[in-house]
């Protein structure tokens, strides 16, 4: 369940993510591409960018990082639970053979 829940917080990032990466080509699609003085690529740096934006895309970040992290210890502990009990298993199963 742990993982599952992990696996829901990061696709909820990841389409969050997308949805903002629309967003900012929105707003920022009318940037100009080339400086007029020399003719080199110019980009937009986060400083020039919206604070709720950057605000947004933090966010989102970290409920992705957080999210995975959710989801793998989830995973290895679930693993590793499976694993006791097999041990158990196999342990019991040992105890009640009768060998001649």
């Amino acid at each position: 369940m742990r993982a599952l829940c992990g696996a829901i917080i990061s696709a909820g990032a990841l389409i969050g993510l997308g949805l903002l990466s629309i967003g900012f080509g929105t707003r920022y699609s009318q940037y100009p591409y080339h400086n007029l003085d020399n003719g080199e690529a110019q980009w937009v740096l986060f400083k020039h960018m919206d604070t709720a934006m950057l605000v947004s895309l933090v966010a989102l970040v970290g409920g992705l990082v957080i999210g995975l992290g959710i989801a793998f210890v989830g995973l290895a502990y679930h693993h590793h639970r499976r694993q006791l009990e097999h041990q158990h298993l196999h342990h019991r199963a040992a105890g009640d053979r009768v060998t001649v």
